[in-house]
């Protein structure tokens, strides 16, 4: 009764006139980021941030929040009809959904992506209105000691779960939290590596790393690539399904909900590895898996439910724990952070309505998705038209508007350039960008809370295993470095004796 009771604390919050009004904003921002190349959810949350400062902070999330699973929906216009996926969660959907459309398929994929991302957000929300609160009970048993093993339980995650080399990703995390801890020292206040600036003795703002390497760089890195936009068919038909094709996606559908609202919760999981790995699931049970690359509905209904579903559970380590789980999430809690709400299990307690009020209306912006994606599909396939030599310029400035009214300083603007220099580096070395910022955000909060532990143990490193909680999650993440590290190392092995 008390779930019923809080979904409807936060229905009452969530279908007010005013968080409607916001929650229509982000999701139809969302769709635009998902369904237009060259900027993502970070890069436009980044963006809309300094306006948040004047919004009620529960009007704040609900819009932050709408951009982020908006975006999920609209990559998959894109991917379908242009074989461009505007988001990279969607760069799978483009494998059949580019190849159904090419076969006059297109409103069927469509509508396909959008029924699968409406389910997979309403079991993602259910999901999150269930198990959060009980999470949050755990978590207020946590001392500095148990945040810090989670923290490295969560880094090490990211780092695993990361495409790539082990070391590089792990290079990137290091990276990060040396940038995170640039600026005054926690307890002596001493400038750190600010090497005489005073602009970075407040740190550096979360937003210039955020716009540099997401948005600004997603341009440069974009701009190297020839323009080219074949819109398969200018007319769509069949965009509601008959029930044959719904019967052959829904078990897509299933799957890709459950897989994708589990793999949300991992650090360094999030939408991406979800969709990529709800596509090998349904590759591996089809009884036909030739069918798959040729326009197998399957191959748009699974992955289109993971990345959805992920979206929404992805919420619930930030909610609970007060980690992030990804460079959204990272925004989101600094979004919570700069209204003075501390991300974590005393958000439920103390900011109910806030906390189910965001709940509650995921639910609501999923629905108006469904509304907005198939009846506007015409004017989304206008926007797909839109040449980069107009659309690239103009979030460029959007960029430097957003730096600059955060704290109002040309500083800001010039870093952010740095970073955009750095992203596109890193792009060029095939270096993931989402463990950096990770270790950016989680790099000062792990530092505080091993200085905390330290002093309250007076100096005793054996509280990290002599506390049972702290010494489970050091072991699990001893154990995901072993599972990542000895295939590398049994390789290496084979290699060697094979040249010997």
């Amino acid at each position: 009764m008390d779930l019923f009771s809080h979904l409807a604390t936060g229905f009452s919050v969530a279908v007010s006139p005013i968080n409607l009004l916001y929650c229509l904003f982000g999701v139809t921002v969302g769709t635009l980021v998902g369904i237009l190349p060259g900027i993502g959810p970070i890069a436009t949350m980044a963006m809309l941030l300094p306006i948040t400062f004047a919004l009620d902070p529960v009007s704040a999330l609900i819009m932050l929040a709408g951009i982020y699973y908006g975006a999920q929906y609209g990559g998959s216009t894109g991917a379908i009809l242009l074989k461009l996926p505007g988001e990279s969660s969607a760069v799978i959907t483009t494998l059949d959904g580019y190849q159904m459309a090419r076969k006059g398929q297109a409103g069927h994929a469509l509508s396909i992506a959008a029924i699968g991302s409406f389910f997979a957000g309403t079991v993602g929300t259910l999901l999150l209105a269930a198990f959060a609160p009980l999470l949050a009970k755990v978590a207020v048993q946590f001392g500095a000691a148990e945040y810090f093993s989670l923290m490295i339980l969560g880094l090490v995650a990211a780092i695993v779960l990361s495409s790539g080399p082990l070391l590089r990703a792990l290079s990137m995390v290091v990276l990060g939290m040396l940038f995170g801890l640039v600026g005054a020292d926690i307890n002596s206040s001493v400038d750190r590596f600010t090497f005489g600036l005073p602009e970075l003795s407040g740190g550096i703002n979360f937003v210039v790393v955020a716009l540099g390497l997401f948005g600004i760089a997603e341009i440069l890195t974009n701009l190297e690539n020839p323009e080219e936009r074949r819109l398969v068919s200018d007319k769509l038909t069949g965009l509601w399904p008959d029930w044959a094709v719904l019967r052959q996606a829904a078990p897509a559908m299933l799957r890709g909900s459950a897989l994708g609202s589990v793999l949300g919760v991992l650090p360094g999981g999030g939408v991406t590895m979800a969709s990529f790995a709800s596509y090998a699931v349904e590759k591996k049970v089809a009884t036909n898996p030739g069918r798959f690359g040729h326009g197998a509905i399957e191959g748009v209904a699974g992955p289109e439910s993971a990345n959805n579903a992920a979206a929404q559970t992805s919420f619930i380590p930030l909610l609970t724990l007060g980690i992030p789980s990804n460079g959204v999430m990272a925004m989101m809690m600094s979004a919570m952070l700069i209204h003075n709400i501390q991300p974590g299990p005393q958000v439920m307690t103390l900011s109910p309505d806030l906390f189910w009020g965001l709940i509650a209306s995921m639910w609501l912006g999923n629905l108006i998705l469904v509304i907005l994606n198939l009846p506007l599909i015409g004017i989304w396939v206008r926007l797909l038209r839109v040449p980069y030599r107009i659309l690239f310029p103009a979030i460029v400035l959007f960029c430097c508007i957003g730096l600059y009214s955060v704290q109002t300083t040309v500083f800001d603007i010039f870093f952010a350039i740095v970073f955009a220099l750095l992203g596109y580096a890193f792009a060029k070395l095939r270096c993931e960008t989402v463990p950096f910022l990770l270790g950016f955000i989680l790099g000062p909060m792990l530092e505080e809370n091993l200085r905390r532990a330290m002093l309250l143990s007076h100096g005793d490193p054996s509280v990290f295993v002599t506390r049972p909680l702290c010494a489970f999650m050091l072991f699990l993440a001893a154990g995901l470095l072993l599972i990542a590290v000895i295939p590398t190392i049994r390789r290496k092995r084979r290699e060697a004796f094979q040249e010997g």
